[in-house]
């Protein structure tokens, strides 16, 4: 788990600009994604995060996972 305090926040998703699909990690469904839209990166407000990043979306740690897509990690505050 990274350091939520260096990891960068990154606010809510804007519907208007690139955005890659958010999944909870027990949810396998993006395993069965179209290979056409797999990318080498994440997408957040159209900016591009390598597989293995992480961000914080309000509470919600994202980490960027293979496929191009983000899986819901746990919250981003520390106890």
């Amino acid at each position: 788990m990274p350091n939520t305090r260096e990891t960068p926040h990154v606010g809510a998703p804007d519907q208007e600009l690139k955005n890659s699909p958010i999944f909870d990690e027990a949810d396998s469904e993006y395993l069965s994604l179209d290979l056409e839209i797999e990318t080498s990166a994440c997408y957040f407000n159209d900016k591009a995060y390598a597989i293995g990043e992480y961000v914080c979306s309000g509470d919600e740690l994202l980490r960027c996972e293979e496929k191009g897509v983000w899986i819901r990690e746990g919250t981003c505050h520390q106890s």
